[in-house]
């Protein structure tokens, strides 16, 4: 077994990109000389069916695997991170995105990098992962999580939102805007920032609330506690089209009455990234600091 103590392999790839089957292979085939055994979803392997990897039925590959690895971009990784959540298993990514703020192995660095994570080489951090109810007159309606953020915004029309903001069942505000953000430390750097929100550590134990595009200009973002409990209640002006979306991909249509409750749950994400791992450089790399 690897030093890591990572022999069984799980691997999540992104969907519908012609450099993933190439990039698969050049793991799997570096994995597989360094004796470890191949898991894989059933998406995965469909894409690349001569990699020969044990596929795993929905919900069992972050049961199986000692660690995943992510070959997409950040949007892939979301999805994985949340599709193996219960397991607690650790994620690696390798980088096929732009940005890339989660995935942290380019596939030209794949035999150095998890080389170093396979010999028990790496950094581990934890990420909170928020878990969304929508609740309609007392009734549970739809739930899900998110690694980044949990976002109440407007569907498909040129309206604002009315919504109010309760802070563990302290009232906080009612505002008119496109919407609201509740985000993570990790999705900081993510729909928040372009909303104008801070940029938090990851270490930190925190959430942001990052209003979009509000109709008073004194609704400024405010970091609150991460254990914080967060009710969003959709207004009824002007019956605008609501929805609620979680790490930008999973949507539900909300009606006025709609209460949004946001919390962290557990466990919490595991990270795994190469030695040398620094937030503070890939900052000033990804966002192009002092250019």
């Amino acid at each position: 077994m690897a030093a890591g103590g990572f022999r069984r392999i799980g691997l999540i790839a992104k969907r519908d990109d012609p450099a993933v089957p190439k990039t698969l292979a050049r793991v799997a085939d570096f994995l597989r000389a360094c004796g470890c055994e191949l898991l894989a979803d059933e998406a995965t392997a469909a894409q690349a069916p001569d990699l020969a990897v044990t596929v795993c039925p929905p919900g069992r590959l972050g049961c199986e695997a000692d660690l995943v690895v992510v070959v997409g971009g950040d949007g892939t990784f979301l999805h994985a991170a949340r599709a193996v959540a219960d397991a607690g298993v650790p994620l690696v990514g390798v980088n096929l995105g732009r940005l890339g703020f989660l995935v942290d192995v380019s596939p030209e660095e794949i035999p150095e990098r998890l080389g170093e994570v396979l010999a028990g080489h790496y950094v581990e951090d934890r990420r909170a992962l928020l878990h969304a109810r929508v609740v309609r007159a007392g009734q549970l309606l739809h739930e899900s999580d998110a690694l980044n953020d949990v976002v109440v915004h407007k569907a498909d029309v040129a309206r604002m939102l009315e919504v109010e903001t309760y802070i563990d069942g302290r009232f906080v505000c009612a505002q008119r805007a496109d919407g609201l953000i509740v985000s993570t430390p990790t999705g900081s750097t993510a729909y928040a920032l372009s909303g104008g929100g801070p940029i938090l550590h990851p270490a930190l134990d925190a959430l942001v609330l990052v209003p979009i595009c509000p109709h008073t200009l004194s609704n400024r973002p405010i970091v609150v506690n991460g254990a914080s409990r967060v009710e969003i209640v959709v207004g009824g002006w002007h019956h605008p089209d609501a929805a609620v979306t979680c790490d930008g991909q999973d949507l539900y249509h909300l009606q006025p009455g709609d209460r949004i409750e946001v919390a962290r749950r557990d466990p919490p994400v595991r990270l795994i990234h190469p030695p040398g791992y620094d937030p503070f450089e890939i900052l000033r790399r990804k966002l192009g600091w002092a250019r």
